[in-house]
């Protein structure tokens, strides 16, 4: 897999115990895509899912889909955005590059682009990524060193001057219910 840099990746996996799928987008900061892979429907058999039980969801996501994502994808990204809490510490383990869940927040903002600022929550800060608008809420994996939270911030505030960091996730929506439909 080659590396790019200067570029975001997002990851997403939806889905309930009847059908999951998942998409991979990655895109350079200014939003424009330079990489895409999905995984067709996964319809697991009944007998899974019960022999599976609660334990169903987060091994579907992990091993059937998130694993399948990230070997079909071509390039590697500079960082991994995920926006599902069950990604965040297979994504880490699995890609061994940069790794963060974001989500909006409700704070208000801070003081510059790129500000970070520490939450209660371990491993959880706010990241004021654009200069307008709220922080955002970036959550990392265990064990992430203070300096990969601010080369994330970094990265962020630098894709923020050009495109909204949040906005791909809808791309991927839009396209995995495009291509579940069958059209062509």
């Amino acid at each position: 897999m080659a590396s790019q840099n200067n570029s975001l990746g997002y990851i997403t996996v939806e889905g309930s115990e009847v059908q999951v799928r998942g998409g991979a987008l990655i895109t350079d900061i200014k939003g424009f895509p330079l990489d895409f892979a999905r995984t067709d429907p996964l319809r697991p058999e009944h007998l899974a899912r019960i022999l599976y039980g609660d334990s169903f969801g987060s091994y579907a996501k992990e091993k059937l889909i998130l694993e399948s994502l990230l070997d079909a994808m071509e390039l590697e990204p500079q960082l991994w955005i995920c926006n599902d809490d069950d990604l965040l510490k297979p994504l880490k383990e699995k890609s061994k590059i940069l790794t963060v869940l974001l989500e909006e927040s409700p704070h208000v903002p801070l003081d510059a682009a790129g500000h970070i600022e520490a939450t209660a929550d371990p491993g959880v800060f706010l990241i004021q990524a654009a200069m307008n608008g709220n922080p955002l809420r970036a959550e990392f994996p265990k064990n992430t060193r203070p300096e990969e939270v601010q080369m994330t911030a970094q990265i962020l505030a630098e894709a923020a001057m050009s495109m909204s960091l949040l906005e791909p996730f809808n791309r991927l929506e839009k396209a995995l219910n495009f291509l579940a439909t069958g059209i062509k």
